[in-house]
């Protein structure tokens, strides 16, 4: 099979397969959730991913196990970019691994978020990293005026914009999340500092 006859389950079911095998060794997700993957992480990076359906460039902070970075990579758009940003050496050197076997069109930078180049993409993500607040001023080095951002949020997600509203202006969207009842997507434009 080549490369261009490779589906996108193809390459979740190898991708599956590689979290599996490393994460004997390195934590990328809870022993318990590998049994819980494709209902789980795969499902929420699914979802992510295919949101946006026109984009160039994807930034994903904190990328960790490749979710839902490597998901965006699997169903990007024809000459699309992704970047994933991860400080964890061993995890950075695992994200690699993936991209190169499934023929991933997708780069690792291996530095912290805050220290890593601005990428001024069109989207920027990030999974299970930190509140909102705190990833609204980890993306700002990152972001421009008009990048979306896209953040799968749990039970405690309109806290997290109340408290981000604080600092921080944009205009939000939720989607409902479709593995998790009490979870959401939330899609953030035009967002700027106050204050």
């Amino acid at each position: 099979m080549t490369k261009a006859q490779v589906t996108a389950t193809d390459r979740e079911h190898r991708f599956a397969a590689l979290v599996k095998q490393w994460n004997r060794t390195i934590n990328l997700v809870a022993r318990g959730d590998e049994t819980e993957l494709f209902d789980r992480h795969f499902a929420d990076s699914r979802q992510v991913a295919t949101l946006l359906p026109n984009w160039s460039t994807w930034c994903d902070l904190g990328s960790g196990g490749g979710f839902p970075g490597v998901l965006v990579a699997i169903y990007a758009p024809p000459s699309a970019q992704t970047t994933l940003i991860e400080s964890d050496t061993r995890k950075s050197v695992f994200l690699r691994t993936v991209i190169r076997d499934l023929g991933l069109q997708a780069q690792v930078l291996n530095e912290r978020i805050e220290a890593a180049a601005p990428q001024y993409p069109d989207v920027i993500s990030a999974r299970a990293l930190a509140p909102l607040t705190s990833l609204l001023s980890l993306a700002e080095r990152h972001a421009r005026p008009d990048t979306v951002q896209v953040y799968p949020k749990g039970a405690r997600a309109e806290a997290e914009i109340e408290d981000a509203r604080r600092a921080w202006d944009f205009s939000i969207e939720h989607v409902p999340s479709r593995s998790d009842p009490s979870g959401t997507i939330l899609v953030l434009r035009n967002v700027r500092r106050v204050g």
